[in-house]
């Protein structure tokens, strides 16, 4: 998928306090039937613009926070959270920076790593109608007090777990467990919040389903994979009931060569260059996948958790695909009106959000809570954010860019404040 130069337009961050006083002054004298003129006075208050001086290597959330309107302000239905355009906010980054945050790892630490820009942390998703508040740390680990949260999925699940230990470490910073729990803590994560008896984890689980490789002799990063369509991956579901709140997210490893098995039969494949096979497009395994894990979850006896479904996080390659020297090396996001959701991302998008909301009727039915965090449009703007070739790990050829995960500091903070804003629209409706 390729993106065109497009300028972004100037937008300037301005509060919506705009408050208009209509006092209308009309008298009709009894001696002669004239008309007193109709005086209109207007009296205006906007809000002060963030400071232009960006914060230094510790951030004031208290300061920042001054005057955003709250969503809960608005009336049911006039304020669309996941719409709207990311407008310039000088004071980023608003939580924590790569010097203040000692979790981030290596992969996503892209100041340290070396980019040279900063512009791409000093932006905020403003909603369409209305605003979308600072994320309150002490008012996060007070909901989550006495309960667990899973992250289930790929590695950019586990990102945005990244950015929400950094943003929390604001107030607190965790207990790593991970060892006690798995052989893999590259993979498998266990943090405990020991003041709050909360506890956050990461399973692994890039397909959601079982997968294997097709050839166990081969594994490369573009090698062919088997995926089980019908059967969740043992990593997630012997866990699941478990937690009192789960997100679920995949995608990029979707789009990698793959065979289909569903009932322990070949059904076709996708890129896998195989004779008298079935050719399927990308989201068909997509699509199999999430109605998987949605009907496993419906059918756990004991599966109580609030369900949330992360939607898909675009790429963001230009000029060629990862492996074929592809990058991302814009600094500015796109406008909604200048770019699309189209092609592959589209159809992807689609094919888990018609699953989840086929699913979340029949939830509904029967007792369980599944909810949307439709994060796809927003990031779709944000070609800006990615680590590009700022990002380093023992795994990854660092030839190769980064255009899927994303910076931390960066937009994916904004994902964990649409996750406290979700979290506080529940409790308002219990």
């Amino acid at each position: 998928m390729k993106f065109h130069a497009i300028d972004l337009p100037n937008v300037k961050y301005t509060q919506p306090y705009n408050i208009y006083k209509n006092v209308i002054l009309l008298a009709l004298t009894l001696i002669v039937l004239t008309s007193i003129p109709l005086y209109l006075n207007k009296s205006s208050t906007t809000a002060p613009l963030p400071s232009q001086t960006p914060s230094s290597s510790t951030t004031n959330t208290s300061s920042t926070s001054a005057g955003l309107e709250s969503i809960e302000e608005k009336e049911d239905g006039k304020c669309h959270i996941f719409s709207g355009n990311w407008v310039p906010y000088p004071d980023g980054p608003a939580y924590y920076t790569n010097e203040t945050c000692n979790l981030i790892i290596p992969n996503q630490n892209c100041m340290k790593l070396g980019r040279s820009d900063s512009e791409f942390m000093k932006w905020r998703w403003k909603p369409d109608g209305c605003e979308l508040p600072l994320f309150d740390a002490a008012e996060f680990l007070e909901i989550f007090r006495g309960k667990s949260l899973a992250f289930i999925g790929d590695s950019v699940g586990r990102n945005q777990m990244q950015s929400l230990l950094c943003i929390l470490a604001n107030v607190t910073y965790p207990e790593d467990l991970s060892d006690q729990y798995s052989n893999n803590t590259d993979y498998f994560k266990h943090y405990v919040y020991t003041d709050y008896n909360f506890t956050m984890v990461v399973l692994w689980a890039p397909y959601l389903v079982k997968y294997s490789d097709a050839d166990p002799n081969v594994h490369s990063a573009d090698s062919l994979m088997k995926l089980d369509l019908d059967e969740p991956d043992e990593a997630w579901i012997s866990q699941v009931e478990n937690f009192d709140y789960v997100i679920f997210s995949a995608g990029q490893w979707f789009l990698r060569p793959l065979l289909f098995y569903e009932n322990n039969v070949s059904i076709g494949c996708h890129w896998c260059n195989r004779d008298n096979m079935t050719i399927m497009p990308e989201s068909y395994g997509y699509r199999k996948a999430f109605r998987t894990v949605f009907r496993t979850l419906q059918s756990l006896e004991n599966y109580k958790g609030v369900t949330f479904l992360r939607t898909f996080s675009p790429a963001h390659f230009e000029n060629g695909d990862w492996n074929a020297g592809g990058s991302c090396g814009r600094t500015k996001p796109f406008s909604k009106e200048e770019i699309k959701l189209e092609y592959y991302a589209l159809d992807m998008y689609m094919a888990q959000t018609e699953e989840f909301k086929a699913a979340q009727i029949q939830a509904k039915q029967k007792g369980l809570d599944f909810r949307l965090m439709d994060t796809t449009r927003a990031m779709l703007l944000r070609p800006d954010g990615h680590p590009n070739f700022y990002g380093a790990s023992a795994h990854r050829n660092t030839t190769y860019a980064d255009c899927v995960h994303w910076c931390l500091p960066g937009p994916i903070d904004t994902w964990n404040e649409f996750l406290l804003h979700m979290l506080k629209i529940e409790q308002g409706s219990t």
